[in-house]
């Protein structure tokens, strides 16, 4: 009963998680907030992202109230993971960089699945309009152009995806499972760690 619990609370938190680190990410790309996806992704988070905005500054590209809505609800996804599996919380540094941690997982596995749709996607359909299509295109253009320069030009055929999984993997294994590990974070505690 106790790993149903923790699947459940896993997958509800997991998905607003989601939602709110795309719309961190479509921030940080300046991404057309006019596309219906976006609209409902900016309609599910308002109602807490709201709030954080009145007290705390836009910066940059990024409001920073959706960057600390992302860490509350990994942070509070942890603290009911520990307790449904009926484990003491730990002291709250730790649970503060094991949010961080959660959170860092979060973005580099949303921008590998976000590349590997819009690659699929590429193949099924290479001239569609879809606005779905379009925010793909809005959230992984700003990894893939620098590694498309970096990258010779091989006739049509972009390598630049291959070179992108190689540094997120890379990244994911050197610095946030590193981390994990050196924090003392229990496996399974965040999907995908």
């Amino acid at each position: 009963m106790t790993n149903a619990g923790v699947f459940v609370v896993q997958t509800v938190f997991g998905l607003y998680l989601m939602l709110v680190v795309i719309r961190f990410m479509l921030q940080l790309a300046k991404a057309d907030f006019y596309n219906p996806l976006a609209q409902a992704v900016v309609k599910l988070t308002q109602p807490f992202i709201g709030p954080l905005q009145k007290v705390m500054p836009k910066t940059g590209r990024f409001s920073l109230a959706t960057l600390v809505l992302g860490f509350l609800v990994q942070l509070l996804l942890i603290v009911l993971v520990l307790l449904i599996a009926g484990f003491g919380l730990p002291n709250p540094v730790s649970l503060a960089i094991w949010s961080l941690i959660g959170l860092g997982s979060q973005v580099l596995d949303l921008l590998f699945f976000a590349i590997l749709a819009s690659i699929v996607l590429s193949w099924l359909a290479p001239q569609t309009n879809h606005p779905g299509a379009y925010l793909l295109q809005q959230l992984t253009e700003p990894v893939m152009a620098p590694a498309r320069r970096m990258l010779p030009n091989l006739g049509g055929l972009d390598f630049s995806p291959i070179l992108v999984f190689i540094i997120i993997n890379l990244l994911n294994m050197l610095v946030i499972q590193s981390l994990a590990q050196s924090f003392g974070m229990p496996r399974g505690l965040v999907m995908g760690l």
